[in-house]
């Protein structure tokens, strides 16, 4: 009887690291960047129907990147979960910071002990009167409390930097979405159409529900 196959525990993990973030990397960034009353999400994204971003509740948004049908799913399980605190408890109780809690432990569980590992980057939002949080949650279940801008998907390092490099806090919301579609445009060495561009966030001036998401004409504007 011949010996069963044997693969070190830090060599699966490597490979499953690896799968993950290349299937990240071949997704289209998106950039996230605070300004002086919300967060904007700007990516680039020819489909007007398969959305990237999206609002979980009243004051919280996500965004995602990588393989659609993954994190597709998780958005529907946020919303599920959102719904269900709030309905039992109050609305004022959900939170960004339990949501990405249970993003996290569901991707590191999914990462330990899967068939595969999901392709999937994550960041959930939330807007308060003064406050902006951001979560970034990786494709092994680690989160980072994010503070200005972040970008995930491919090439997120240097997106992250010229992000970064460029922000003011005090920006509007135009400014913040020029700032993250020139750098955008940078990485790619060409120009995104407005109609190429997905482009939402959460804004505390539109009241209860925060949460905007702009049209073709209206990035078209604001870009000039």
């Amino acid at each position: 009887m011949s010996a069963p196959f044997y693969v070190a525990p830090e060599q699966v993990m490597k490979d499953r690291a690896e799968y993950a973030q290349k299937g990240i990397a071949r997704g289209r960034a998106l950039a996230a960047v605070e300004f002086a009353d919300g967060i904007v999400f700007v990516g680039e994204n020819p489909s007007r129907s398969l959305y990237k971003t999206s609002e979980i509740y009243d004051r919280i948004a996500y965004a995602a990147v990588g393989r659609y049908s993954e994190f597709e799913s998780m958005r529907v399980a946020g919303i599920r979960l959102a719904d269900v605190k709030g309905y039992q408890y109050g609305r004022a109780d959900v939170n960004a910071k339990t949501l990405a809690n249970a993003y996290s432990q569901f991707l590191g569980s999914v990462f330990m002990s899967g068939d595969k590992p999901y392709e999937v980057e994550a960041l959930v939002a939330q807007v308060t009167d003064d406050t902006v949080e951001i979560y970034h949650i990786l494709y092994d279940g680690s989160i980072v409390d994010e503070h200005g801008t972040i970008a995930i998907g491919g090439q997120a390092e240097g997106l992250s930097a010229a992000l970064e490099e460029g922000h003011e806090p005090d920006m509007d919301r135009d400014a913040a979405i020029r700032l993250a579609a020139r750098v955008l445009d940078d990485s790619m060495d060409r120009e995104l159409a407005a109609d190429a561009l997905e482009v939402s966030g959460l804004d505390r001036r539109n009241g209860r529900r925060r949460f905007f998401r702009l049209d073709t004409d209206e990035v078209a504007a604001i870009l000039g």
